[in-house]
């Protein structure tokens, strides 16, 4: 089951995180991947582009050397796997067109595409949001996925066979405290996941929205420890979930096994979403 052999599947923020588990993930499946980050670890000027993308987290990563597109590229490549990363912004629509056209060149196809990039180191109450920060979640989180949805739809209905995932999160279904321009991006994928599942039905084209929860990625990890036991207690299994759980799930949403679902929103969240007590 779930036998991706001879699909090319592209990933948004491929890195580190969920993004790199979900590479790996696919590729264990059977499929080639194109890693994609705006952080790659040879970039002479990493630095600057983690500052220039006004993110904390990805300042906090680049200085500790917690980027690993180049090197989750390699152990793709060692399965026997086509891979290469790729720098992508995936807030410039122009950048994101070249890219998918030179992976269209070069792989022969786009058939499976994972939004996964995102921002989430955003967290005030509403009086102390920033407007450039909102401005940022908005581009990076909700255009960005449009960017790409935009870009590879042209191959996919050319083929008449594509696969999108869009990343949401419990914050867009439940909403986030001190988490509004988080959670409105969110929340905005699963309208845009669900109009895509229309437009793409006729097409061969699925398009699902999977909701992770408290999920034990590096960005977690970088949080406040307080509020990570508070969500973790928050969720009926008390636990975290791993990275894999997510990629699981998004191997059996653009897999044939689940070609005759689309528009759905996939809750992967340890029972973060039910009443607990």
């Amino acid at each position: 089951m779930f036998d991706l052999t001879g699909k090319v599947a592209l990933v948004t923020g491929g890195s580190r995180g969920l993004g790199r588990a979900d590479c790996l993930a696919l590729a264990r499946a059977g499929a080639d991947v194109v890693v994609t980050d705006i952080l790659l670890e040879s970039d002479p000027t990493l630095q600057q582009t983690a500052e220039k993308a006004q993110s904390a987290l990805a300042q906090l990563f680049t200085s500790q050397h917690v980027v690993y597109a180049e090197q989750t590229s390699d152990e793709i490549r060692r399965m026997g796997r086509r891979s290469v990363a790729m720098k992508l912004d995936v807030t410039d629509a122009n950048q994101v067109k070249g890219v998918f056209a030179q992976v269209k060149r070069d792989f022969g196809s786009i058939d499976i595409l994972v939004n996964n990039a995102g921002t989430l180191d955003h967290v005030a109450q509403i009086e102390n949001q920033s407007d450039d920060l909102w401005q940022r979640d908005l581009n990076v989180n909700l255009t960005g996925a449009y960017n790409c949805t935009k870009a590879a739809w042209t191959y996919m209905r050319e083929q008449s066979w594509g696969r999108i995932i869009y990343m949401a999160s419990v914050a867009g279904t439940l909403g986030g405290f001190g988490q509004a321009s988080y959670s409105a991006t969110k929340a905005g994928l699963i309208g845009l996941g669900k109009s895509m599942a229309l437009e793409g039905a006729r097409f061969g084209i699925t398009a699902n929205i999977i909701a992770p929860g408290v999920i034990g990625t590096e960005a977690m990890k970088a949080g406040n420890p307080k509020m990570n036991d508070r969500m973790v207690l928050r969720t009926a299994m008390r636990s975290l979930g791993e990275p894999e759980d997510i990629a699981h799930a998004i191997c059996f949403l653009v897999s044939s096994e689940a070609r005759y679902i689309t528009g759905q929103v996939l809750t992967v969240a340890g029972g973060l979403d039910l009443f607990v007590f």
